[in-house]
C-alpha cells in the first residue's frame, strides 16, 4: 500500500486509502500543532477550513473539524453552531468554516485574515475516486506530507 502523505499534501483513494478516521487524526494533530504555534495579533489561533465539490468531501470537512475540536469541545461547539455556523470561536481557536470553495481561495483567506493556517479538504487535480488534504501555515506556505505524518505520528 502506498502512502497518502505525499511531497505537498495528503491524499489517497476514499475510502481505502482515506476516509473520515483517518482525516479526524490528522485533524486532531493538526489542531495541537496549530495550538503550540506562536499566535496572530489574536490570543488564538486562527484556522480557515474549506473543502471542494467532491461527493466524499463534506464528510471529510466534518470529521477534519471535528479531529480539530478533538471531541472535548463537542457540546461547547454545539452550542457555538448555533450562534454562527461559518465561525467557531471557542477558548483555543477562532475556525473559519468557509465550506466548498477553490484552493487558490484557501491561500487567499490565510493571507487576508492574516491566519495561522489552513486546510482544505480536495484532492485537487486527481481523479473523482481519490480526497486528501492541502493544509499551509502562515503566509499560506505549505505543510509538505511528510511534516504532517511526522505531527500525526508524534500524537
Amino acid at each position: 500500500m502506498t502512502s497518502i502523505y505525499k511531497a505537498n499534501d495528503v491524499r489517497g483513494k476514499y475510502p481505502e486509502e482515506i476516509n473520515e478516521a483517518i482525516v479526524k487524526k490528522i485533524g486532531s494533530a493538526l489542531g495541537k500543532h496549530f495550538k503550540l504555534k506562536p499566535k496572530t495579533q489574536n490570543l488564538k489561533p486562527v484556522l480557515i477550513i474549506g473543502r471542494d465539490a467532491r461527493l466524499s468531501s463534506p464528510s471529510l470537512y466534518k470529521a477534519v473539524l471535528d479531529g480539530i475540536m478533538n471531541n472535548e469541545l463537542r457540546i461547547r461547539n454545539k452550542e457555538l453552531n448555533k450562534k454562527s455556523k461559518n465561525m467557531i470561536h471557542n477558548s483555543k481557536f477562532i475556525i473559519h468554516k468557509v465550506g466548498l470553495m477553490t484552493t487558490p481561495m484557501l491561500y487567499f483567506l490565510v493571507n487576508e485574515l492574516k491566519a495561522d493556517g489552513g486546510i482544505m479538504v480536495t484532492a485537487s487535480h486527481n481523479p473523482k475516486e481519490y480526497n486528501g488534504l492541502k493544509v499551509v501555515k502562515k503566509g499560506a506556505r505549505p505543510m509538505g506530507g511528510e511534516e504532517i505524518e511526522k505531527l500525526v505520528n508524534s500524537n
